[in-house]
């Protein structure tokens, strides 16, 4: 079974990485700490890797979701309920907001089959936002339902960053079609993001990742239980996505060996409200509500639905094939200058314009998955600053 170093390489050096996610464009020269400046070539100079000030001093806020994972997969059937059609969009795992524009593709293309003049769309996360706006770029009129907007709901708390294959589905439970829907989903999706990079204030922009180990042969950490088969796809999208490179101990200021890559990045707070102003400006509408049952779509004027409550929907659809993973965010103050990321031991950091945003995986991908509770765990946030803390302390000036 490959480590949890070499599954993160694989993720995150063709298509993205799982739940871990970071931001900027800076790395460092390629050669040895020292060199002499008029060593290095000048195609390979590049501004110098800024340490994190990783201290629990600076945590000023700890943040906790639930995951909606399948193992088949999301849920993008549609039924009738009542005289309403709804097509539904949820169970993304990992990888909501980086399949966003792809799975609302295709719940879109289900919901527009009849050309219904109205819409709704039930819930104002990455899915139901993206989902709404390509509904009114259809021709219909939108209206979103959701208890919460999007700086409240589930999906402003995720790392940010393009997991297209992040606890998507289990290799065994979806099968091979799956795949194909995948690809097509991912496809679309990384395509749609290339509209927002480049605008003001960055909602969407591309980073370098540094997965460090300390030697190469590192034994993967000792598991507490048996892992899962998740389904990984990143190689089906190779043609289309930058490749990561090995460097050899010393070419950065990190200890050991280093595999450095870049990927997407989503500013999760900019990003949500591009969409959501977006949304607006187009004559979408917004209304608070919230429902019990999958019978209350039914009540709604509009009689074509799109239902995307995420997690939501283990409750709202009685659909216990929705496992959560839980996940904890620990934000550390932000840094202008730390514009990249790391995967240290089971440990990552995410340096975002609001704030740099540190995880856990302790055990790897079984971490959290199976546990629905959104309690904060200081001992787990101060545990994972301190092993960055201990990273930076070895760091070479």
């Amino acid at each position: 079974m490959p480590s949890i170093l070499d599954r993160r390489r694989l993720m995150l050096g063709s298509a993205g990485l799982g739940l871990l996610g970071l931001g900027g464009c800076a790395t460092t020269t390629l050669s040895a700490p020292g060199a002499a400046p008029d060593t290095v070539p000048y195609a390979e100079r590049r501004p110098p890797i800024m340490p994190v000030h990783a201290s629990t001093n600076r945590i000023f806020d700890i943040t906790v979701c639930l995951r909606p994972f399948r193992a088949q997969g999301p849920r993008l059937d549609a039924e009738q309920v009542g005289d309403t059609l709804v097509v539904h969009n949820y169970g993304h795992g990992g990888s909501g907001w980086s399949l966003s524009w792809g799975s609302g593709t295709m719940a879109v293309r289900k919901a527009m089959a009849n050309s219904p003049k109205e819409i709704a769309v039930v819930g104002c996360g990455a899915i139901g936002l993206s989902s709404a706006i390509l509904a009114l770029e259809a021709g219909a009129k939108v209206t979103i339902y959701a208890r919460d907007m999007l700086p409240d709901a589930r999906s402003a708390r995720a790392t940010g960053s393009w997991t297209p294959d992040s606890r998507i589905a289990l290799t065994s439970a979806a099968g091979p079609t799956f795949a194909v829907l995948w690809e097509e989903m991912a496809r679309i999706s990384y395509k749609r993001f290339r509209r927002y990079l480049g605008l003001a204030d960055s909602p969407v922009e591309w980073s370098e990742r540094y997965f460090l180990s300390d030697a190469p042969t590192d034994p993967p950490p000792a598991r507490t239980r048996p892992e899962l088969d998740f389904a990984r796809y990143s190689d089906r999208i190779g043609d289309i996505v930058p490749h990561g490179e090995d460097l050899p101990a010393g070419a950065t200021p990190f200890p050991g060996p280093v595999h450095r890559s870049s990927s997407m990045q989503f500013n999760v707070a900019d990003y949500g409200h591009t969409l959501m102003a977006d949304f607006l400006a187009m004559g979408g509408h917004v209304e608070h509500r919230e429902f019990q049952s999958l019978g209350e779509l039914a009540t709604l004027k509009e009689k074509v639905v799109i239902n995307c409550p995420g997690y939501g929907a283990r409750a709202l659809c009685r659909d216990e094939s929705v496992t959560p993973v839980r996940g904890q965010i620990t934000w550390l103050i932000p840094q202008a200058e730390v514009n990249y990321g790391v995967f240290y031991k089971d440990v990552s950091m995410l340096s975002r314009r609001d704030g740099i945003v540190v995880q856990a995986l302790w055990g790897g991908d079984m971490f959290g998955y199976g546990d629905d509770h959104e309690v904060i765990d200081r001992v787990e946030a101060e545990r994972a600053v301190k092993t960055l803390a201990e990273l930076y302390g070895r760091m070479k000036g």
